[in-house]
């Protein structure tokens, strides 16, 4: 990736981390210790921060530095589903289309068939159903 694109890629990432938490520039780079005027630069794809900042900003945001360095826009728009793990997904639906398993919608998107189903299972449980089947 060139360096112009770089610069965008990382300037639109960290709009989206700032806009996402509700921080101002200043905010932020009061709190990484950089002036306000380098970290605007950073925000208008003039200049790339080095990589001990980039970490230092994903630090603070709680995200990997990936997520401010890696154009993710066609991961983000790609028809790929949100659960990676066939049988997860399958069971996903099922608790989506029946209303007392919504709870489970922020799950992972890495997350196991396995952990759903006991998830399910504890639900089950507490609500008393005897059927512990799944789908």
């Amino acid at each position: 990736m060139s360096d112009e694109r770089q610069k965008i890629v990382f300037q639109k990432n960290l709009l989206k981390y700032l806009q996402l938490n509700n921080k101002t520039q200043k905010e932020v780079a009061d709190a990484i210790n950089v002036s306000p005027q380098t970290f605007n630069t950073w925000c208008q794809g003039i200049a790339l921060p080095r990589m001990g900042k980039v970490q230092l900003l994903a630090d603070y945001f709680h995200i990997n530095k990936s997520d401010l360095i890696e154009d993710k826009t066609d991961i983000e728009d790609s028809s790929e589903p949100y659960y990676i793990n066939d049988d997860a997904r399958e069971l996903a639906q099922f608790m989506f289309e029946n209303p007392e398993y919504k709870v489970l919608f922020d799950a992972s998107r890495k997350v196991k068939k396995e952990d759903i189903e006991f998830v399910k299972q504890m639900i089950d449980r507490v609500r008393g159903d005897v059927n512990d089947t799944g789908c």
